[in-house]
């Protein structure tokens, strides 16, 4: 792909009828840099991308927000409507009465009016007003899923969001969540693979760190540095990562992947004209699959409880 060459990215269509670009740009790092952020999204939207993933864990929210405003006025996007933006509620927000007012500053920092998707980003609720992570015991109060997802749905229906949803939530979790919900999730966004229940359920999987996250506490090189990947990835003239988020895009999972690299932003979207053949398959079903967020954002163990089992 040439450094002018922009890519058409297909859509998912949401339960909430809203279109989804099937890749996004993630903009979680261990720490972040605005400027660096703010480029990164600038050159990503002049190559093609459209979907931008932010939460206000990742203190992103207030450089994808200027850089979105920066490409405004550069022209490089007509109106804010041809984005779409994803944010997420964290842990000692996750409270029914905190829920409204925790979007309502995502979208002061953003600069916008309205958020295409909003996620509830653990199944996990800290005191309020506690930001340190890892979340120690003593922090960590009881979830009161119903409530959050009342007020989830409330926010939907005050036009603060067009979508919602929830991220790192296990079948067990989804199952209680529908048993309820008014408003069903539009989105799941995790690492563990539920697709088969979540097409069931009319749930679209995001997949977050999908390269591995080289560089961050949780991540790990198992992907870049696959040999059987490599192997893959050399027949096709293409790069590791484009295999493996090509893989993705055949099993039906939208994915959500992190680079401020100039070069590797328009490698990651450049992965529409190859597809991976019964032999490519056969070698990747030999990877051994492992979830690297075991606890989550707790510094203790909380794994039985975090995915009920399903590891």
């Amino acid at each position: 792909m040439s450094s002018t060459t922009k890519v058409a990215v297909p859509n998912v269509v949401l339960q909430s009828s809203f279109s989804m670009p099937v890749i996004g740009l993630g903009t979680a790092a261990e720490s972040n840099d605005g400027e660096a952020i703010k480029q990164a999204v600038i050159e990503a939207i002049k190559v093609g991308y459209r979907h931008f993933d932010t939460a206000s864990a990742y203190e992103s929210e207030q450089a994808l927000g200027e850089a979105i405003a920066e490409s405004l006025k550069l022209g490089l996007i007509g109106s804010r409507d041809e984005l779409f933006i994803t944010s997420k509620l964290w842990l000692p927000d996750n409270h029914p009465h905190l829920v409204l007012p925790a979007l309502q500053k995502s979208l002061e920092t953003l600069r916008l009016d309205y958020l295409d998707l909003y996620l509830v980003h653990w199944p996990m609720s800290a005191k309020p007003g506690t930001w340190k992570v890892p979340f120690e015991q003593e922090d960590l109060v009881p979830f009161d899923l119903k409530g959050v997802w009342t007020s989830m749905e409330e926010c939907q229906n005050m036009g603060l969001t067009k979508s919602i949803g929830v991220s790192n939530f296990s079948t067990k979790k989804l199952e209680d969540l529908l048993s309820f919900a008014t408003i069903p999730p539009s989105v799941n966004q995790q690492q563990k693979n539920l697709t088969e229940y979540c097409k069931a359920k009319g749930i679209i999987i995001t997949a977050y760190s999908p390269l591995g996250a080289q560089g961050t506490r949780w991540g790990s090189n198992d992907v870049i540095d696959s040999e059987l990947l490599k192997d893959v990835a050399q027949v096709h003239g293409k790069t590791v990562a484009q295999v493996s988020l090509r893989w993705l895009y055949e099993q039906g999972v939208t994915v959500v992947v992190k680079s401020y690299n100039k070069e590797r932003i328009k490698q990651n979207l450049d992965i529409f004209d190859f597809s991976l053949t019964n032999d490519d398959y056969q070698k990747i079903r030999q990877i051994q699959q492992e979830r690297k967020v075991k606890n989550g954002p707790a510094g203790f163990d909380v794994i039985d409880h975090l995915w009920d089992g399903e590891n």
